[in-house]
């Protein structure tokens, strides 16, 4: 399995990035992505190699649908910004991102707001990727619950504060994401009551088959969500949501479209919300378009070895 190293810009800031970077490797059952964010730790990174190479030697798990219905995903930009591009995702749920460094609840009610009048009917949910206190959700839950949220994600970093804000009873149900995939024991989310839905991704817990076990054992609705991949990657998520036998809401697999180029010629984008299951082989026309330079290649080449010797020594 030969690694090749890409780096795409993003079309829009995200996650305090404005370049995405990887690996892309092809095994005997097909092409898969092994992307940790730059700053996990090898430890961490593991996991996303072991899902990586499941993909890449085992394929895809069997599928029940075809289809899976998505998420348009709007970052943290002005209402204008947030409005228009919720409005061109052409999808009926809409994710906004909230609680960015710095930034007051008021800009996140404006946010929301504006995207709720240019979408009166569509599902709104906001992700805060851990960025509230306790308080802070508290307050910016009970500014947003009149504009009609499906839920909030990850609206503070701990689970116990999870479990405290759901107590509340703030009309808003309460996803996890981050106090799952990068917990220690991504069962204590279940144990204390601390969300009504779960938050997974492929790479990050080990695998679409690791995370229908984890499905199973949660009890809880899940939706399956990305990375922000090339299409090689959102093809394993894009499979798990394909595989869960019951997916009651739209997905956050919508990512593509914040990168600025792909590695496929028909990147896995949504149309009219909704993306096909199907399996992604990349161009090797666009490989080499998106190929990194040679410092990030090294960067990557020396952490795919560690993390290598870590995943064959835990077997």
């Amino acid at each position: 399995m030969t690694p090749f190293v890409y780096d795409i810009a993003l079309s829009v800031p995200f996650r305090g990035l404005s370049r995405r970077s990887g690996v892309l490797f092809e095994g005997p059952a097909g092409w898969a992505e092994w992307s940790p964010f730059p700053e996990y730790g090898d430890q961490e990174a593991a996991e996303w190699l072991r899902s990586a190479l499941e993909t890449a030697t085992h394929g895809h798990p069997a599928t029940v649908r075809d289809r899976v219905e998505v998420n348009g995903i709007v970052p943290a930009l002005s209402p204008a910004d947030a409005a228009a591009r919720a409005v061109t995702s052409g999808c009926r749920t809409i994710k906004i991102k909230v609680a960015a460094p710095g930034d007051p609840v008021a800009d996140d009610v404006a946010r929301v707001a504006a995207v709720r009048e240019a979408l009166p009917s569509a599902r709104l949910r906001v992700d805060a990727n851990g960025g509230w206190t306790l308080a802070q959700a508290a307050e910016a839950l009970r500014l947003l619950e009149p504009m009609g949220l499906e839920y909030a994600e990850q609206p503070c970093a701990t689970f116990g504060e999870l479990a405290s804000l759901r107590a509340m009873e703030t009309g808003v149900l309460i996803a996890a994401d981050e106090s799952i995939r990068r917990a220690d024991d991504p069962y204590r989310v279940r144990d204390a009551g601390a969300a009504d839905v779960a938050v997974l991704k492929v790479q990050p817990l080990g695998g679409a088959r690791a995370c229908l076990r984890l499905a199973d054992e949660l009890g809880l609705p899940v939706v399956v969500s990305s990375a922000v991949e090339t299409s090689v990657g959102l093809a394993s998520g894009l499979a798990l949501a394909g595989a869960l036998p019951d997916l009651p809401f739209a997905c956050g697999l919508e990512t593509g479209r914040l990168l600025a180029g792909d590695v496929a010629t028909e990147p896995l984008v949504p149309d009219d919300g909704w993306l096909v299951v199907r399996d992604v082989t990349p161009d090797p026309a666009l490989l080499r378009v998106h190929r990194a330079g040679p410092d990030l290649t090294s960067f990557w080449l020396d952490r795919w070895e560690r993390v290598s010797r870590i995943v064959e020594d835990q077997g």
